[in-house]
């Protein structure tokens, strides 16, 4: 899929429909001259709702659809016939899905399960026919409810995709390497910085048909918190991914402060991912004999590492084991 096609944040109007009026209507036909009240309740208004599909991926196709109205709820008539209700509206969008409102920035709701309905604005209620006023004091009463209108602002969708593992390292790291390796996924792979221009997800196969869902985020450079290089735009998609995969290539010469770097990048952007259990890789180790990996494991960080070659497809299989042990201990 085309890098243009990845939209994680759209801005849309919504307006929920009117409901419909009551009705006032006296009973009356052939045999009865002064019937009581038999007005109806009218109908509510159609609700605006979105609703989880993991089919998708992207917000592209709300993008261009920048208006979004509910049907009015139908007034309601005489022997008591309560209006139709207004037809909903569906929004069908990704798992992982926020909604807030876009003036005060409040998140609304989230969605996160397949076919899961959650409300973004409710229709109007529908007006109570005259016949819900009737009393032993007032008999024919001759007034009815009007419709409640319905409500209308400016909502931002906002997509935080799902997955078991968040690549995490700086521009050709091979973060997008591996992902082809381990998965069916086909990111776009080049020698030069940010080929990566949108997050791309890959379910990994393990042992006894078991999997879990790797997402490779654009790469990160130094002080990207503060809108450098491709800035904030990505680091949101990591925010749900339980476990974190750091990827330093061999060649650096100081692997240890390249990962305090990415680490103070997300400790910027959002302290709460610090929480998270984080595995380190050393890609393209291939470039390393058994004595550079011994001098390089003196300064690594302490948490778990394994070293890795996605091309000649070396300790692949250990990196896939310690992602599963450290999924399951999540």
């Amino acid at each position: 899929m085309a890098d243009s096609n990845f939209v994680d944040y759209v801005k849309i109007f919504c307006r929920s429909g009117n409901g419909g009026a009551g009705s006032a209507h006296l009973h009356r036909d052939k045999l009865t001259r002064k019937g009581g009240p038999d007005g109806g309740d009218g109908g509510r208004g159609g609700h605006v709702i979105l609703r989880g599909n993991k089919q998708l991926w992207t917000l592209l196709h709300i993008k261009y659809r920048k208006h979004v109205f509910a049907e009015n709820g139908t007034n309601g008539s005489k022997s008591l016939r309560t209006g139709a209700e207004g037809k909903d509206v569906f929004l069908e969008v990704p798992l992982g899905t926020v909604a807030k409102n876009s003036e005060t920035g409040e998140v609304l709701f989230e969605i996160t399960g397949h076919d899961d309905q959650k409300v973004l604005i409710p229709g109007g209620r529908g007006g109570l026919g005259n016949n819900r006023f009737k009393s032993s004091t007032n008999r024919t009463p001759r007034y009815a409810q009007p419709g409640e209108s319905g409500e209308e602002n400016w909502y931002i969708l906002e997509l935080k995709i799902l997955a078991d593992i968040g690549l995490v390292g700086f521009p050709n790291a091979g973060k997008s390497t591996l992902l082809s390796v381990v998965s069916a996924a086909k990111p776009k792979i080049a020698n030069y910085p940010f080929t990566t221009l949108v997050p791309n997800l890959g379910m990994v196969q393990y042992r006894d048909n078991r999997s879990f869902v790797m997402a490779d985020i654009p790469g990160i450079i130094k002080n990207a918190h503060e809108g450098k290089g491709l800035g904030i735009r990505f680091l949101k998609h990591i925010e749900r991914n339980p476990v974190l995969l750091f990827m330093v290539p061999a060649d650096n010469l100081d692997i240890s402060g390249e990962y305090k770097i990415l680490l103070n990048e997300l400790q910027h952007f959002n302290p709460e991912l610090l929480d998270k259990k984080r595995i380190l890789a050393i890609s393209k180790s291939d470039l390393l004999d058994d004595e550079l990996k011994q001098e390089l494991e003196k300064d690594l960080p302490d948490i778990p590492h394994v070293f890795i070659s996605a091309i000649q497809n070396r300790g692949i299989t250990e990196l896939k084991d310690l992602m599963w042990a450290t999924l399951n201990e999540y």
